[in-house]
Formats: C-alpha cells, sequence, structure tokens
C-alpha cells in the first residue's frame, strides 16, 4: 500500500465508511463527480481521487454532486457545534440563512469582522468563502422543494433564496448537471393531497431517539408544542418564529434509516433552511456520538452508561431566545406568558395555537424582564453565531439568572457542547463533551 493509499481519508472510502459523511468529501478527476465517503459506487484509484471540506468546495473545482449518494443531504460536521471561533459561528449563521437575508456584509458585521477578514479566512480552512457556502446550501434547498412539492419552478427558484431565476438554472446545473425540471423529474408525482415539505433529516451513527423525545416530551409548553404517541412512535410538533413568518413543524421519533421523518408547514417558503438549521440544532442531529463515546467511556464513572445507551444527545433549542426566557419563567410562568402575550397563528393547527412571546413583549415582566431587556437591546446575544464566552459574561450580569440557569441556557440555546454541570465537580477529562457527559451524569446521580 502506497503512502497515498494509506490516508485515512482514503482509507475511509475505500471501507465506505458513513461516520464521516460530512465531515470530508471526494471528489472523482476522471468522473467530475464528487462524493460523500460512504458512497456505494466502486471504489476510484487513489491517484484520482481530490478532498474537500466541505461541498461547496468541491463544487467550486467543477465537480458535480453524485446522483447515487447524494453528498449535499449528510449531516453536517460536527467541528461547526464544537468550534467557538469565527469560522466555526460563521459557518452556523450561514446554515441559519444570514447571508441569504443580509449578504456577507450582514455576517461580517455580526462576526465583528471585515467582509474581507471573513472571505479570508473561510476560503483558507473550507476552500469557499461564505458566498460559495451559502449558494451550495440554496442548491440543496432548492432539490428539495423540486422533488417533494409540486411549486413551479419559478417559485422553487425564490423559495430557496435565489435572486433570479437564472442565477437558480445555472446553479442547478453546475451542482446537479440536470436541468431544474430534470430534477423533479427524476422522482415520483407529489400528491396533489400532500401538504408541507417532507423531509429526512440526516444524523450521524446511532441516535438515542427515545432520550430525546423524553425531553421534548417533559418540556413541552401547550400551545406551541405537543408530543403525542405512544414511546417508540411518538410525534413532536411545534410552532416556529421564522424570519419570513410562522411555521409548524412535525418530527416523528422513529424511521426506518439514519434519518428522522419530518414535515415542515411555512408561511414562506423562503424560510425552510432556517427552519431545518433550527431543528437540526433542536435534535442535535450533527454531533458525532463516536467522537463523544471515545472520549467518555474513558470516565470509569460514565463508561457503563455510555456503552449501555450509545448514541445520546445533548439537544439544543428551536429558538434560542424562547427557550432563555422559558428556562427563567418555569413552566408555570411561561404558559401565563403564552396566554398574555403569545402570538397567535391565522390558522391553529391542532393544538398547537401561538408562537411563544418574543424579548420585546416581556422587557417589562417582573421575572424574566432583566433577561429579556438584555436580548432585545443587543447586550446579550443568543444566535447560532454568538460568541459562547461573550454570552456567558453577559448572562452573568442578568439579575435573576443564577449559575445553573445560565449554563442551560448555555447548553441549549447556544448548542454550547462543553457545558460543565455546576452542581457537579467539573472534570476537564470530559471536554470538550461535557454537555453530554450530563446527560449521563443524569442517570448516574438522579437528582
Amino acid at each position: 500500500m502506497t503512502d497515498d493509499e494509506c490516508d485515512p481519508r482514503y482509507q475511509a472510502v475505500s471501507s465506505r465508511d458513513a461516520r464521516f459523511d460530512g465531515e470530508f468529501f471526494f471528489a472523482v478527476r476522471t468522473t467530475g463527480i464528487y462524493c460523500r465517503p460512504s458512497c456505494p459506487a466502486v471504489t476510484p484509484k487513489r491517484r484520482n481521487v481530490a478532498f474537500f471540506p466541505t461541498a461547496a468546495a468541491a463544487q467550486g473545482h467543477g465537480f458535480r454532486a453524485c446522483r447515487r449518494c447524494r453528498p449535499d443531504a449528510v449531516p453536517g460536521s460536527a467541528a461547526w457545534n464544537v468550534r467557538a471561533d469565527v469560522v466555526g459561528r460563521a459557518v452556523r449563521m450561514i446554515g441559519d440563512g444570514v447571508v441569504d437575508r443580509e449578504g456577507v456584509p450582514g455576517l461580517a458585521v455580526r462576526l465583528g469582522y471585515s467582509t474581507r477578514q471573513v472571505q479570508r479566512q473561510l476560503t483558507a480552512e473550507l476552500g469557499a468563502g461564505p458566498v460559495a457556502l451559502a449558494r451550495a446550501q440554496r442548491a440543496h434547498t432548492a432539490r428539495v422543494l423540486l422533488q417533494t412539492t409540486a411549486l413551479p419552478v419559478t417559485d422553487v427558484a425564490f423559495a430557496a433564496g435565489f435572486s433570479s431565476v437564472r442565477q437558480f438554472n445555472d446553479t442547478i446545473r453546475a451542482v446537479y448537471a440536470r436541468t431544474p425540471t430534470a430534477l423533479r423529474a427524476e422522482t415520483a408525482a407529489v400528491p396533489a393531497t400532500a401538504s408541507g415539505v417532507p423531509l429526512r433529516l440526516a444524523h450521524r451513527g446511532p441516535y438515542a431517539a427515545g432520550e430525546v423525545f423524553d425531553l421534548l416530551a417533559a418540556e413541552a409548553l401547550p400551545g406551541v408544542e405537543e408530543v403525542t404517541g405512544r414511546p417508540g412512535a411518538r410525534t413532536y410538533r411545534r410552532t416556529l418564529r421564522l424570519p419570513y413568518g410562522p411555521g409548524v413543524v412535525a418530527v416523528g421519533e422513529r424511521a426506518p434509516g439514519p434519518w428522522l421523518e419530518a414535515r415542515l408547514h411555512l408561511a414562506d417558503l423562503r424560510d425552510l433552511t432556517t427552519a431545518v438549521h433550527r431543528l437540526r440544532r433542536l435534535l442535535d442531529l450533527d454531533a458525532d456520538p463516536y467522537a463523544v463515546a471515545e472520549r467518555l467511556a474513558a470516565d470509569p464513572l460514565l463508561a457503563p452508561e455510555v456503552a449501555a445507551r450509545p448514541g445520546v444527545r445533548s439537544p439544543g433549542a428551536a429558538d434560542p431566545e424562547e427557550y432563555a426566557l422559558r428556562a427563567v419563567l418555569g413552566p408555570e410562568e411561561s404558559a401565563r406568558v403564552l396566554a398574555e402575550h403569545g402570538t397567535p397563528l391565522d390558522a391553529p393547527d391542532g393544538t398547537l395555537r401561538a408562537l411563544f412571546p418574543t424579548p420585546a413583549d416581556l422587557t417589562g415582566h417582573p421575572v424574566a424582564g432583566p433577561l429579556a431587556r438584555a436580548l432585545d437591546g443587543g447586550a446579550l446575544r443568543l444566535d447560532p453565531g454568538a460568541d459562547r464566552d461573550e454570552a456567558a459574561r453577559a448572562l452573568a450580569d442578568v439579575p435573576g439568572v443564577g449559575p445553573r440557569t445560565a449554563a442551560l441556557i448555555r447548553t441549549r440555546s447556544l448548542g454550547d457542547p462543553d457545558v460543565p454541570a455546576p452542581d457537579v465537580p467539573d472534570a476537564p477529562r470530559r471536554a470538550p463533551w461535557r454537555s453530554y457527559a450530563r446527560r449521563y451524569l443524569e442517570a448516574v446521580t438522579p437528582g
């Protein structure tokens, strides 16, 4: 075996190792196609293979997405959950649709860097700048809409975030080597009675769905959320406050493959990318359970639990500000606040009838007021690109937010995978997965 063939990335491709899907991509120079590591096609010769850190980088070098393995539909790299630097923050914000809504200048302002600095850092690490990363995301959103809805092609173009039909057509041809019409024709016709956008939300490795749905059921706020069905076959539904309008999402607990099945009902389809990103953060679908297990299994206290409970996740929040306010208010007061200040849906969806109040709605509340004012005034940021350390310092200055609540907000609202439990001795050896360790510790040290 040559040195090139000993490359761990090539070995992952040769063994079709799904653990690395989304962590990197490989392209075949002789075919002009890029794939995920687990692609079932015949393994190409090493000399014909090029590796890329992102799908956007592969597309930028002229490679087209594989039709067999759908490399644009893989889980995101777990690195973006862990990293707190400018690149990690930028990727999370691009996933949330910031570039589509505010452009690269808006992204740069949120990061506190110049557009040139953001472009340089992303290109150096990811092989693609913010525009290319957002373009790859728009292409994936367009494919989902083309293949799961009966929307006219022109409507798909603008719903996916493209500024013109011509840009949309050119991008689809470049990424998929087909026209939008041909891409749609590859799937069965969408039934006339179908409603919403059906999705398969991919995850990496084992996924302890039961524990995630147990937590969602325990926390559900009537009117905003509900969990129905029997354990093992439950459905989680909730309302979403999105940039262009409200939405309702339903996610199933079980699926026949490495994904969760969901359906999104959106007032404005331009919110699809943002809604999916927030749902993935809530359900912690981009985590790397193999890396978590490897680290935490070395802890004698946690090792038995890690072995017995594969795929434990550290859920985030569909709406970071909502979660923070509810953490301060508690369940009973959250219900009262929803009844008094919630935004009613124009058309209630079953038991789901409202959006939780915004921070601006609660600045005068006797309990949530200080936190609401910090959020509304910008002193505290909890969006996907927020600096976690700055947010922690800001939380410490908010009256009424104690260490335990602050740790919960950092874990859930900010999606920080490495928050030590404030009520147990810290164990740095569990870093960078102390948020996951806390999920295991709840079973080891109940109460």
